[in-house]
């Protein structure tokens, strides 16, 4: 019996031999411990912009001591923190700033958006000064609602994001096909820089 195949046949090559029959899983124990040590170590750069910060503030303190969840308050400065909260309401004034400090945190970052008017604007909604939403400018990972909201609902938006941490996958946040937005898509044209006068821009 001839065994030749023809033309229009597909040559099936022997596949590659394999460490063991769990190789695709050797990935999956780095993937743990990785998001474990990030999960349970968020130092914490804290935009406190209005009522919510008081909050935020109390949710630090002994009584509620979101020390013990594994975050670690009042970092120095935006390059070593991990997660951004962004508590009260952001005006179009200071977008640019909540922006530029987002972009000087290294990855990977988080953000919280904590209390209605870092959500949508809350009660301000309909001011001609106040950005809709932080989620306008930098990506949001939780949303913490409230008007002002508890230093409980803080604690439950810090365990959903360290949910989130847990479930990530470095492929899918750092491979190619990528959903977090380009800096130019994260330009919401709300506050445009002044051109100084005689710039040939």
């Amino acid at each position: 019996m001839d065994v030749t195949p023809t033309s229009s046949e597909p040559v099936l090559l022997p596949e590659p031999k394999r460490l063991g029959a769990l190789a695709r899983l050797a990935p999956e124990p780095m993937k743990v411990v990785l998001n474990w040590g990030r999960r349970y170590s968020l130092w914490v750069f804290n935009f406190g912009l209005a009522c919510c910060a008081i909050e935020f503030i109390a949710a630090s303190m002994a009584r509620h001591d979101f020390i013990r969840l594994g975050v670690i308050p009042f970092a120095p400065g935006p390059r070593q923190a991990d997660l951004m909260v962004v508590s009260g309401t952001v005006t179009d004034k200071m977008a640019p700033a909540v922006k530029r400090l987002y972009e000087q945190m290294p990855e990977p970052k988080y953000v919280i958006s904590f209390g209605a008017c870092s959500n949508c604007g809350g009660p301000y909604w309909d001011s001609y000064s106040v950005t809709k939403g932080v989620d306008q400018i930098i990506p949001v990972d939780v949303y913490v609602p409230g008007c002002p909201p508890r230093p409980e609902a803080l604690l439950q938006g810090i365990l959903k994001l360290q949910e989130k941490i847990a479930r990530e996958s470095l492929g899918e946040r750092y491979g190619s096909g990528t959903a977090r937005p380009s800096a130019a898509a994260l330009q919401s044209g709300l506050v445009q820089p002044p051109t100084p006068e005689g710039d040939a821009r």
